[in-house]
């Protein structure tokens, strides 16, 4: 699917105009509008209604959305900065493409980073926080569908090691290279959510542990494996 989005004016998907009012019938601000407008742009290209290349009607969108342009243009700001939005010559954004050696470029770089951020990682998360990511793990590995749920978990699981690591830019060089990997993922679905599950799994299990080898180690096995099925998918195998 290509082009620009076709938003239905009578089924809009945002807040209706009674939600929008907070304490008293006040209006909510346009920073939680402008959260709300980022965070449900985010879901449509998880979800793949935005895929990569679609030109994004900044007016369609917002009446989409029931939200107005001014919360909206500073989400679409947002989504640029991190990477998922490009903006074109005409000013109106589109969602990123990501080509296949952009991807494994991106990939080769993240064994380096990921790895060594899981290494220095172990030790310093909750056994709260590794049960409660697990849950996560758990619960979207049911779902046959690699869709929102999954990226999500994909997201928080990756974010836990990588914030945990002590540095604050290695979790940031992280978080782009993902948003790189996983636009690509997104437009070639590998529906690996069984795989997904058992090797965030066991990054887990390493994590909880006192092996900081063995955690760099299936960081490692886990985007090598991602790899060589990417790679398989393109080549037809």
């Amino acid at each position: 699917m290509s082009g620009s989005v076709n938003a239905n004016p009578k089924a809009p998907i945002g807040l209706p105009s009674a939600e929008r009012r907070g304490p008293r019938g006040s209006v909510r601000s346009d920073a939680s509008l402008s959260e709300f407008a980022y965070r449900t742009v985010y879901d449509l290209i998880l979800s793949r209604q935005l895929p990569g290349g679609e030109v994004i009607v900044e007016g369609r969108l917002a009446e989409r959305l029931n939200v107005s342009r001014t919360p909206l243009r500073e989400a679409l700001g947002r989504l640029e900065g991190e990477g998922l939005l490009v903006k074109q010559a005409s000013r109106s954004f589109s969602v990123r493409s990501v080509t296949a050696r952009e991807f494994f470029e991106s990939l080769k770089v993240r064994e380096v980073l990921e790895s060594e951020a899981a290494e220095l990682a172990v030790g310093r998360i909750s056994m709260d926080r590794l049960a409660e990511t697990r849950r996560m793990v758990v619960q979207a590995g049911r779902d046959p569908v690699q869709g929102r749920s999954h990226w999500q978990t994909d997201n928080r699981l990756h974010a836990l090691f990588a914030e945990a690591s002590g540095n604050a830019v290695l979790a940031e060089t992280i978080g782009r290279l993902r948003i790189t990997t996983q636009l690509f993922e997104i437009r070639r679905p590998l529906e690996r959510v069984d795989a997904d599950c058992t090797e965030h799994l066991a990054i887990l299990n390493e994590l909880a542990g006192n092996d900081r080898r063995m955690a760099r180690r299936a960081v490692l096995q886990h985007l090598k494996n991602l790899q060589a099925d990417v790679m398989a998918l393109l080549s037809g195998a």
